[in-house]
């Protein structure tokens, strides 16, 4: 057994003179990359979560031990391992975690904004309409309430707000071409809840949805389904997981929501089950529950190349 580190370049060159064996590594940064690197040599790369490797670690940690926890792992015949994601995979990943971050960036100026002016005892409705009507309104105005520092202030805020509106809105039409342009995604939009994010994000996320046997694996994935607390013969379920791709799992969450608040349920049976469901449970019982629902639907209608059909759910 060797025992020794190597750069990227020396692991590259070390596996170049090898012959075809079998490569475990746990799925972090440049994990994919290596990974589709390996394949093209020819070897067997598979990826782990972490937290599936940490249990064959025997004793303290560091990185000599990780990696004979790392090769122990890797030969159980029913570790679950991480499909290697493509490049285009990563790319539209890319576009969805930029997006992700500047509506973070654009939520967090529009509060403190708001935050600003109340001190002055401006207020405002919620929504964008609100804030953009009062900010314009009072930058309009010679004289203001507060002083001209002040005006600077929230004018530069304010072009902070616009800059990053318009940065998200034109990733989000980006986003939308290529879901045109896929014929996944467009099989992925015909189920209630799914647009064009949603679609692009599962698509990026899990490719074709072959590393799922069901659909409830891949709710279980999300982390959409009740954590078990069970012993003793006794089933004890609570809040749901909350596992898996945090980011997926949120864009199903809003599509429920969505189909909740605007979608037609007289034309999907899926809309005769919540109903049903929303008189029996609380709300956000219901938004979660059909979040799981159309998750497993999306994973079937991907899986098995079909179209959803509103008549069958």
């Amino acid at each position: 057994m060797k025992r020794r580190k190597y750069t990227r370049p020396q692991l590259f060159a070390l596996f170049r003179s090898l012959p075809p064996c079998l490569v475990g590594m746990e799925a972090c940064a440049s994990a994919h990359y290596i990974a589709r690197t390996l394949g093209e040599m020819g070897h067997d790369a598979r990826l782990m979560l972490a937290q599936y490797v940490k249990p064959y670690l025997r004793t303290q940690k560091n990185d000599f031990l990780d990696a004979e926890a790392i090769c122990e792992a890797v030969q159980r015949p029913t570790m679950r391992l991480v499909p290697i994601k493509t490049r285009e995979q990563l790319e539209l990943q890319a576009v969805h975690r930029v997006r992700d971050r500047l509506v973070s960036r654009r939520t967090a100026v529009n509060n403190q904004i708001r935050g600003l002016l109340v001190e002055h005892g401006i207020t405002m409705c919620n929504g964008r309409g609100g804030l953009h009507g009062v900010v314009q309104e009072l930058l309009g105005e010679e004289n203001s309430m507060f002083s001209p520092a002040m005006r600077i202030l929230i004018s530069s805020l304010w072009a902070e707000w616009q800059a990053t509106y318009a940065a998200v809105r034109d990733l989000s039409r980006e986003l939308e071409l290529l879901a045109k342009k896929d014929p996944d995604c467009q099989r992925l939009m015909t189920v209630p809840g799914v647009g064009p994010l949603v679609a692009t994000a599962m698509i990026a996320a899990v490719a074709d949805g072959s590393a799922f046997g069901r659909g409830r694996d891949f709710a279980a994935w999300l982390g959409l389904v009740p954590r078990q607390m069970s012993t003793g013969g006794k089933t004890h379920l609570g809040g749901i997981t909350k596992r898996g791709n945090t980011y997926l799992r949120r864009m199903f969450l809003h599509g429920a929501r969505s189909f909740k608040l605007n979608g037609n349920r007289s034309n999907h049976m899926i809309g005769e089950w919540l109903d049903d469901l929303e008189r029996r449970v609380h709300k956000n019982v219901a938004t979660v529950a059909l979040a799981n629902k159309l998750a497993r639907i999306a994973w079937s209608v991907l899986a098995n190349e079909k179209e959803y059909r509103s008549s069958a759910c």
